[in-house]
């Protein structure tokens, strides 16, 4: 059932339906450094899934909005231990990966592509194998909140577009690259594209097709395109994505000045820096998603919010195979570089966002201070570079909508209703929360540095519930 009510602003009497009225309090960001708190608030969600309006519990209509809709049956409100956050937004996925994840994280990276995950992805060309792998992530990046993902797939046109299919069907909000690996110098004879023009062929096929699947998609489902990074690409395969990007205004994802070695791997073949040599080829843009960049200099920096180019950042994979902790404090406030958060699945071990939200302010804390006890501690770190637990969460849910230009990571106004519901006092992942009037500031950062999958009751993505009581929702299993 459906409520409507009239905008008092439109002397027109335009009718707004409500699909579904939520009352609770909930935490969102309105910046890197304020984390809002709504109290109470009535949160009004429209037939197309998006926040029509939220009425917090101090405006003088609270009372009479909440005495009309509160009887309604698409009304719902939270418990007194029940919570609401936006939905979590991950800017790094390598799907096929998460048949690896956890595994062989203690190796060098060369060796890490080469032994295990290259093998592993060439089998994505088994397309009943990547249906059960993909069904699988997407259902446990749900019950995570995670509700929008950027992923990357592998090089087989069909099993990257059932991926695709799987985030539309699922609920998710999903945007999905075929990978591009082109160059026969660099990658292996059994997992490579057949040759550039196929590449390339075959990436704007996929492009079409996952278009067409938009247009059915409540949510949103999205192509991408997706150099795996410059040392898999030849220099005309990079050219061609960089065109085909343009031509269809799609978003574009690759990774960029990831480790030592793929930093002078480019700056050796090019004579210049990774952001430079993405850029020649027209894959620096607003709709574009760079990951890790830890070893971007000021110039880079520069070059990534003149273009509009945003920064997946991967604390935990980042501990792993970068080499080194990315100035993100920096990189923000410095140069107001457009950044989110990663999981990396499976160079990151785990899926949760919520776990890399505070791998996040560990890592800025660490660069900070230093590690290097020898020297004088003054000397030690790197100063101004710790971030808080606001900014990281920002990071997490509207900067990372920020980054891919959509209005999606806010609990407000003209925002899609990508939400979940935390509960505190569930009995096997009880939060520590023995006072009824504790602050609520102090509740949050519980809420954040502490919840486990089972604290999440129910997650929503563009109005539709997806995931609820640890259990997929209806035909989403």
């Amino acid at each position: 059932m459906s409520t409507t009510s009239h905008n008092s602003n439109n002397k027109g009497a335009v009718k707004l339906s409500y699909s579904l009225i939520v009352k609770g309090t909930g935490f969102t960001s309105y910046n890197r450094e304020k984390v809002a708190i709504l109290e109470e608030a009535l949160f009004f969600i429209d037939d197309r899934g998006v926040i029509a309006e939220v009425i917090e519990s101090s405006d003088s209509s609270y009372q009479d909005m909440l005495a009309k809709y509160e009887q309604s049956e698409n009304y719902q409100a939270l418990s007194e231990t029940e919570y609401l956050l936006p939905g979590m937004v991950d800017l790094h996925i390598h799907a096929p990966q998460w048949a690896q994840s956890g595994t062989a994280l203690d190796i060098p990276l060369a060796d890490w592509l080469n032994t295990y995950t290259f093998p592993l992805e060439a089998k994505y060309s088994d397309l009943e194998y990547a249906n059960r792998v993909y069904s699988d992530l997407v259902s446990q990046l749900l019950s995570v909140g995670t509700t929008t993902a950027l992923y990357f797939a592998t090089v087989h046109q069909e099993a990257s577009y059932r991926l695709a299919e799987i985030c539309a069907t699922k609920g998710q909000r999903g945007l999905v690259g075929k990978v591009v690996m082109d160059d026969p110098q660099q990658n292996p004879e059994y997992y490579r594209d057949a040759s550039t023009a196929a590449a390339l062929a075959e990436t704007e096929t996929f492009i079409q097709r996952v278009q067409d699947l938009h247009k059915r998609t409540r949510q949103g489902v999205y192509p991408v395109v997706t150099p795996r990074f410059i040392p898999s690409c030849t220099d005309d395969a990079l050219a061609g994505l960089g065109e085909l990007a343009a031509k269809y205004d799609v978003h574009i994802q690759s990774h960029c000045s990831e480790s030592d070695w793929e930093h002078g791997y480019v700056k050796e073949r090019f004579g210049k820096n990774d952001a430079f040599a993405l850029d020649d080829f027209g894959l620096l843009a607003d709709k574009a998603v760079m990951a890790h960049c830890n070893h971007l200099t000021k110039e880079d920096a520069q070059l990534f919010a003149d273009t509009g180019t945003a920064i997946a950042h991967c604390p935990i994979s980042n501990a792993y195979f970068a080499n080194g902790v990315i100035p993100l404090q920096e990189y923000a406030t410095d140069y107001q570089v457009e950044i989110g958060l990663g999981t990396d699945i499976s160079g990151g071990f785990s899926k949760s966002i919520f776990d890399n939200i505070k791998q996040a302010v560990i890592s800025s804390r660490i660069l900070e201070d230093g590690v290097d006890t020898r020297l004088a501690s003054h000397e030690r770190g790197v100063p101004k570079s710790r971030i808080t637990l606001n900014e990281a969460f920002y990071h997490a849910t509207a900067g990372g909508g920020q980054a891919l230009s959509l209005p999606i990571g806010k609990l407000v106004k003209g925002y899609a209703w990508d939400a979940l519901v935390l509960k505190t006092d569930v009995p096997e992942a009880r939060l520590p929360i023995f006072d009824q009037k504790e602050e609520l500031t102090d509740i949050f950062q519980k809420l954040i540095y502490m919840s486990q999958g089972a604290n999440i009751r129910k997650v929503w993505v563009q109005g539709q519930l997806v995931h609820t009581k640890g259990e997929t929702n209806g035909n989403h299993n």
